[in-house]
């Protein structure tokens, strides 16, 4: 958002009125000891001279309002002559000439909100340039009301805003409009989000990070420092320049549009970073070719990218480190559950990157393949290589493994609305799908349509769907009883199947595509997912958008319309051959990599989703399919 003509209100002490001046920077006054929040708003490598700082938190009116305007009216006392307020009441504090900024007690935010800085505009040595904008991410709000106790230090630098719009994206409309529905899930998904900065860059410095901070010993999680310095050089490149009369802010605007091409332009370069992070594979050639001959921001990437994804990638976390890691799995606090096959384990990792207390989790565990969670925050583990299930709590301790009902083979898992589990069998014939009611007991139900079963996923109406890999067809399992095969519409050798919230199914196809199907078992189309690729797993966001895994390593996101969003060539984050995905609260895509045994998370690539997937679903059948699956939190 871009603010102009703004007055700030002059206060000298030795005066009882007011006059009103122009946005003229002066000198503040020294920082007193207590500070709670101050810092320096560099545009590349030089200090911005009268910029607007705001202090905002997430704002909690919906998906798309305002965020919240922490700062007061105690700026006018705290820094006389050097604040000012906008058109929309809301209060800022003015960089001086080495481009500092100090806040005391002017403001309070609510415990555990995320908040987060704003500077618009100022002067880098250019002229004044109302395009500026810079963000840094501070996170959760204090117990205190206040970051008095922590008194950070702050660079709010181009590195500070893509960390900040990334981790954001999946809340943020702009830079002023970074807001989510008012639940718990949502509120979760937030504090998660800006957290998540935090392993992108360090707040102190503005520098890109190599490792994230929870990285310790074999546990690394790298981070793509030279991707983050790409694109805080493309920012620099408008930010360093005279503004919107530059070829660098035109051609920066009309390339980072609220959909990539299209849509909302964007007024400052931190809407423009937020942009960016919606759409990573939109015109990377115009913007990677904004970067100046000498950028500021060295260790940046030497050619031009295939995207603008920013993943993380997890190695180690166990005793024998990510092993064939083969399914994933979030629960409702963000924390990622992945099964190792060759392991023999499950490891947690939290939404901020660190293995879990006690993680891995072995109790029980032979040849474990696929892993759902419960609405309760239970994982269920299929061991495919012991006929049995077994049960973790949230805490990852052993809570019962179940035999019976015909489990051969377990390898596909999903939990109703009910927390009863449906496992396909893979091992046959003849071939079974299993329940496992959560109160105990096992069914098997044979189906003369399954056939090599693999994936499966629940409705809205607690139907069963299942995907047969040795059949090219998919079932449908009411209750106990199947319904005809499905077959046609390009289903071919399908492995993964997914339900929308409008209860159509997806499924991927080994062989190359992504079917739908409406909830009465009507074709609605057959998406080609790139060239000579092998689609393995596939995920539904808040949005509707379908994200699906191949064996080539490569990650591709299609609209709920079938239309590709993610490039002919798919997203480059993963290293090879890549396995389950899953979509957490905060946006963030989770990827294995099962030949390299490791893990990727795609910062913010995504919409928030509810989380688990069973919390979409209603303990009372819809009717008709639809449910909260692939809705925001």
């Amino acid at each position: 958002m871009r603010f102009t003509n703004v007055l700030i209100l002059c206060l000298p002490l030795v005066l009882t009125g007011c006059s009103l001046n122009s946005t003229t920077a002066t000198t503040p006054e020294t920082s007193a000891s207590g500070t709670a929040i101050h810092g320096i708003v560099h545009g590349g490598q030089q200090p911005i001279v009268g910029g607007h700082v705001y202090l905002y938190a997430a704002g909690t009116g919906g998906y798309g309002t305002a965020s919240t305007s922490l700062l007061t009216s105690s700026v006018a006392t705290n820094n006389p002559g050097y604040y000012g307020q906008d058109g929309s009441g809301n209060y800022y504090v003015v960089t001086n000439s080495s481009g500092s900024f100090s806040i005391s007690s002017d403001y309070s935010c609510t415990s555990g909100a995320g908040v987060y800085l704003y500077s618009v505009g100022g002067d880098s040595g250019g002229g004044a340039n109302s395009e500026i904008g810079l963000m840094a991410a501070l996170g959760d709000c204090p117990g205190a009301g206040n970051f008095a106790s922590a008194t950070p230090f702050v660079m709010v630098n181009e590195v500070s805003t893509i960390a900040a719009a990334y981790a954001m994206a999946g809340f943020a409309t702009d830079a002023t409009d970074v807001s989510s529905s008012g639940t718990t899930l949502a509120q979760t998904g937030v504090r998660n989000a800006l957290a998540n900065a935090a392993n992108l860059a360090s707040i102190s410095t503005g520098q890109a990070l190599a490792t994230t901070p929870a990285s310790s010993g074999s546990n690394i999680g790298t981070v793509p420092q030279a991707t983050i310095n790409t694109l805080a050089n493309i920012l620099a490149a408008c930010i360093n320049s005279s503004g919107s009369s530059s070829t660098q802010c035109s051609t920066l605007f009309s390339n980072a549009k609220s959909a990539g091409s299209t849509g909302t332009t964007a007024t400052d370069t931190a809407t423009a970073a937020i942009n960016m992070a919606h759409n990573p594979g939109a015109n990377i050639h115009a913007l990677y070719t904004l970067i100046a001959a000498s950028p500021p921001f060295t260790s940046a990437l030497g050619s031009q990218p295939n995207d603008f994804t920013i993943a993380l990638n997890f190695t180690g976390y166990g005793l024998t480190g990510l092993s064939y890691p083969q399914a994933i799995a979030i629960d409702a606090s963000g924390n990622a559950w992945v099964a190792n096959y060759l392991g023999e384990s499950v490891t947690k990792i939290t939404s901020a990157g660190a293995g879990a207390t006690g993680s891995p989790f072995t109790n029980g565990l032979i040849g474990p393949s696929a892993i759902a969670i419960d609405s309760t925050g239970k994982a269920w583990v299929a061991n495919m290589d012991d006929v049995s299930v077994t049960k973790l709590n949230s805490a990852g301790a052993f809570s019962g493994n179940y035999s019976g009902g015909q489990l051969n083979g377990p390898d596909g898992i999903a939990i109703d609305g009910t927390n009863n589990a449906w496992i396909a069998n893979y091992d046959g014939p003849p071939y079974y799908m299993t329940k496992l009611p959560s109160t105990g007991g096992a069914t098997g139900y044979a189906g003369s349509s399954l056939n090599s079963p693999e994936g499966v996923a629940v409705d809205g109406n607690n139907i069963a769907w299942v995907a047969n890999n040795g059949g090219n067809n998919i079932s449908k399992l009411n209750g106990g009883v199947f319904n005809n095969a499905i077959t046609g519409n390009g289903l071919n050798e399908p492995f993964g199947i997914a339900i929308d919230h409008s209860g159509n199914v997806w499924v991927a196809n080994n062989t190359g595509s992504i079917s739908k199907f409406s909830n009465n078992g009507s074709g609605l189309g057959s998406y080609i997912v790139g060239s000579n690729n092998t689609p393995y797993g596939i995920a539904i966001d808040g949005s509707g958008n379908v994200w699906v895994t191949t064996g080539g390593g490569d990650v591709y996101e299609f609209n709920s319309s079938g239309t590709v969003l993610s490039g002919a060539n798919g997203y480059k984050g993963v290293t090879d051959s890549s396995g389950s995905i899953a979509i957490d609260g905060s946006g963030n895509v989770w990827v294995t990599n099962i030949e390299t045994d490791n893990l990727n998370e795609f910062i913010g690539a995504a919409t928030p989703v509810i989380t688990p997937i069973a919390a979409g679903l209603p303990t009372t059948p819809s009717g008709n399919g639809t449910s909260n699956l692939g809705t925001r939190p």
